[in-house]
């Protein structure tokens, strides 16, 4: 990596990226090589231009869904340890990109599997990043029934991250009036408050991943993952996406 004196100062120095699972699938693969290399070559490009730590949270919803499980009959916790499970397959797949170009990264799991991930450890995990390490945080929050939404809340406040960024796959890039796909007239908000959301119903995420938020006054940025230099811009300070603050 470049010298640290060289890089720009962002916005906020640590960041927690929040990448669905859905972002490493095409509709041919589950895990898409080239779109997990192309989600890593955005990070990196990040971390050449700045000086900022990054944690990453990673769903799993291109592998399997608790609630789908459930809604088929499974029992729900089982379903959701399920999905647990695949999300650390995706933190591996990312893990290896970010390291073939160059970049330390350190998977650590809620769920103890000493072979393949660290335990997750609150203070272990400060100092990884303390050490300029990408981590990325695997296996939920070790808990059924709550989403890794509500998970990547948790691990921004736990690392005292200064921003928790959602990225999106589905090209509409923030929060909207409405869901743009059924009404047409639906806009996008450029910034709105932690409780207009939940008083408003919008879709950005589930109520107990934005209330973890609120509570601790941490601004929640949604943005299309996929869009050119996204994460730059907003680190940069430009209006990209939709910025929840209190």
């Amino acid at each position: 990596m470049s010298d640290t004196n060289s890089k720009e100062t962002p916005r906020w120095g640590r960041i927690l990226l929040k990448v669905s699972g859905e972002a490493f699938a095409t509709p041919e693969a589950q895990i898409d090589g080239d779109t997990v290399q192309s989600i890593a070559n955005n990070i990196v490009a990040v971390r050449e231009a700045f000086d900022v730590s990054v944690g990453i949270v990673v769903g799993a919803g291109n592998i399997w869904r608790g609630q789908a499980g459930a809604g088929a009959g499974m029992d729900r916790s089982q379903a959701d340890y399920m999905g647990m499970l695949a999300t650390v397959i995706n933190a591996l797949a990312l893990q290896d990109r970010l390291e073939r170009r160059g970049q330390p990264t350190r998977v650590m799991s809620a769920i103890h599997m000493a072979q393949v991930a660290e335990p997750y450890i609150r203070r272990r995990a400060i100092r990884h990043l303390e050490k300029d390490r990408i981590v990325v945080f695997a296996g939920g929050s070790g808990n059924p029934f709550f989403t890794t939404d509500t998970a990547a809340a948790l691990r921004a406040v736990e690392i005292e991250a200064g921003v928790m960024m959602k990225g999106t796959h589905s090209g509409l890039g923030g929060i909207y009036t409405a869901d743009p796909k059924l009404d047409p007239s639906a806009t996008k908000i450029d910034e709105v408050t932690h409780i207009e959301v939940l008083q408003k119903g919008l879709k950005a995420m589930d109520s107990t991943a934005l209330t973890l938020c609120m509570d601790n006054e941490l601004p929640i940025v949604m943005f299309d993952l996929m869009g050119e230099d996204n994460v730059q811009k907003i680190l940069r300070g430009e209006s990209v996406g939709t910025l929840v603050q209190s």
